[in-house]
């Protein structure tokens, strides 16, 4: 079995997954105010993404894989501002259900992710160098 290879496939799948995370929370962060183009419309609401894990029959390996992109279901923040163009009868404007603390959390967390598979791919090839080195040293 090719232990290394099945590393390296591993570590690229939750490379796959974590880079789809953090461009989700991108896109949250980018659309923290964004609200609705019509009066009492619904603004942006918040993305999540699920994993899930696969097996690759072909190398014997478990992976990350997205499951799944949802729009978050929570209730929106209502503010009273009945000159905002998106302002309903009543003057409220409903804001997205974006918590910019939640999302840099989460951003900050699929970082460190990231790095860990960054790092499994660098020992792996680090590994295979010295391998071959050892191979040539014969």
């Amino acid at each position: 079995m090719d232990y290394l290879g099945s590393a390296i496939k591993v570590a690229a799948s939750g490379l796959d997954a974590e880079n789809a995370r953090l461009r989700v929370v991108s896109e949250n962060i980018a659309n923290a105010q964004s609200t609705s183009k019509i009066p009492g419309g619904d603004p942006y609401q918040r993305k999540m993404v699920s994993f899930s894990s696969e097996l690759d029959r072909a190398s014997g390996t478990t992976q990350v894989k997205i499951d799944s992109i949802v729009r978050d279901s929570s209730n929106f923040e209502l503010q009273y501002d009945p000159s905002h163009p998106a302002a309903d009868e009543a003057g409220f404007v409903k804001l997205p259900n974006v918590n910019l603390l939640v999302e840099m959390a989460d951003m900050r967390d699929a970082n460190r992710s990231y790095e860990a598979n960054l790092q499994v791919l660098k020992q792996a090839r680090d590994l295979i160098s010295m391998t071959i080195d050892l191979m040539r040293a014969r």
